[in-house]
C-alpha cells in the first residue's frame, strides 16, 4: 500500500469518526485537571484536553483519545492485581490471556504486553522494540517502545511506562499509527505519563 493510499485511509477514518455521535459514557478530561483513573490511586493531569473512551478494554483501565481510538490512545493500567489479565479474555478456554503475577520483575511487564496483544488482538506482528530503566509515578519502573499491526494491517507504533507497586501492575500506553499520528501526539502523551503519581 502506498504512502499516499495509506494516509487517504486514515484521513477517511478521521472523518468519518468525527461524524460518529459521541458515546453518552465519553467524558471529556479538561487541560490541568488532575484525575484519578482506571479506577486506582494512580493520578494524572494532562497539557491539553482528551477524551475518555466510555468503553474499557479491561477491569482496571481505561482509555483516551485526541482524534479518536484507532488514531491515538492512551490508557491506563490501575492496579492489575496478581492472577489478573491485563484485557478482558477474547476466548478463554482455547486463547487464555497471560496473567499478570506479582512475582514478576519490571523487566517481564513488556513480554507480558507482547503476549496479551498477540493473543486480545489475534496479531502475530508484534514486538518489543527497546527497553530501558525509568522513573514512573515517582516509582522505579520501565520505558519500552513497541510496534504492531492489527488486522487492517496498518502499521502502528507504542510507548509504555510500567511500574510495580505493592504487588500490583500501573502501566500507561501510548500508541498511534506510525504515519503521522504517533508523532502528532506522542508529546502530550508524555506530559500525561510524567504527571502520574501514586501515594
Amino acid at each position: 500500500m502506498s504512502q499516499r493510499a495509506l494516509f487517504h485511509g486514515l484521513a477517511t477514518a478521521l472523518l468519518l469518526s468525527a461524524a460518529v455521535p459521541a458515546l453518552a459514557g465519553n467524558t471529556l478530561i479538561a487541560k490541568d485537571q488532575k484525575v484519578a483513573v482506571a479506577k486506582s490511586l494512580l493520578t494524572v493531569s494532562a497539557s491539553r484536553e482528551w477524551n475518555k473512551m466510555g468503553a474499557r478494554p479491561g477491569r482496571n483501565s481505561e482509555t483516551w483519545t485526541l482524534d479518536g481510538d484507532k488514531l491515538n490512545d492512551l490508557t491506563f493500567y490501575g492496579g492489575i492485581a496478581d492472577g489478573a489479565t491485563m484485557f478482558r479474555e477474547v476466548d478463554k478456554r482455547n486463547r487464555p490471556l497471560p496473567r499478570f503475577s506479582a512475582s514478576m520483575l519490571i523487566t517481564d511487564v513488556p513480554t507480558l504486553l507482547e503476549n496479551s496483544y498477540r493473543i486480545a488482538l489475534a496479531t502475530p506482528l508484534m514486538k518489543i522494540d527497546t527497553i530501558e530503566p525509568t522513573s514512573f509515578a515517582g516509582r522505579n519502573g520501565v520505558r519500552f517502545t513497541y510496534s504492531f499491526a492489527e488486522q487492517d494491517q496498518l502499521q502502528r507504533k507504542g510507548e509504555a511506562y510500567a511500574a510495580i507497586v505493592g504487588g500490583r501492575l500501573f502501566m500507561i500506553t501510548f500508541e498511534a499509527p506510525v504515519l503521522y499520528y504517533f508523532d502528532a501526539g506522542i508529546e502530550a502523551a508524555r506530559a500525561v505519563t510524567a504527571s502520574a503519581r501514586l501515594p
